[in-house]
């Protein structure tokens, strides 16, 4: 398996609101909440995919880094999805040689939770990860 489409990001103005309105609605559970200085986040799962809820703190901690990198903090949107792979670095070598360029994160130590970021020919985010993300299934 090449990889999975396991994990989707939004960057939302309030996490609680856009979270109240994924469970009403769609039933979805919600899996931790995360408060950090870069980001405060709440992911929620439908069972098979992850949905964080990201209200950014920073330009940078966003992915702005030029002025072609969007629009920072302020957006509103689908931010970035995540694949689950099998092989990491084996899907870091395809990326680099088919124009994707390494935006940060490394591989993990041990069983903790890591994702690496990465920007494809067109500059959109994604991630790859082989140990998934809360509430996804491979």
């Amino acid at each position: 398996m090449a990889g999975k489409l396991r994990h989707l990001a939004l960057s939302v103005p309030d996490r609680y609101a856009a979270a109240e309105f994924y469970e009403k609605i769609f039933e979805m559970d919600r899996m931790a909440e995360n408060e950090t200085p870069d980001a405060k986040v709440i992911y929620l799962s439908d069972g098979v995919m992850s949905l964080a809820l990201i209200e950014y703190q920073s330009d940078m901690a966003a992915g702005k880094e030029t002025s072609r990198d969007g629009a920072g903090k302020e957006f509103i949107g689908i931010h970035h999805m995540g694949f689950w792979v099998d092989d990491v670095n084996k899907t870091q070598s395809r990326i680099n040689t088919n124009g994707g360029t390494y935006m940060m994160g490394e591989t993990g130590s041990g069983k903790g939770f890591y994702e690496i970021k990465y920007r494809d020919p067109n500059n959109v985010i994604f991630d790859i990860t082989d140990n998934g993300w809360l509430g996804s299934k491979k």
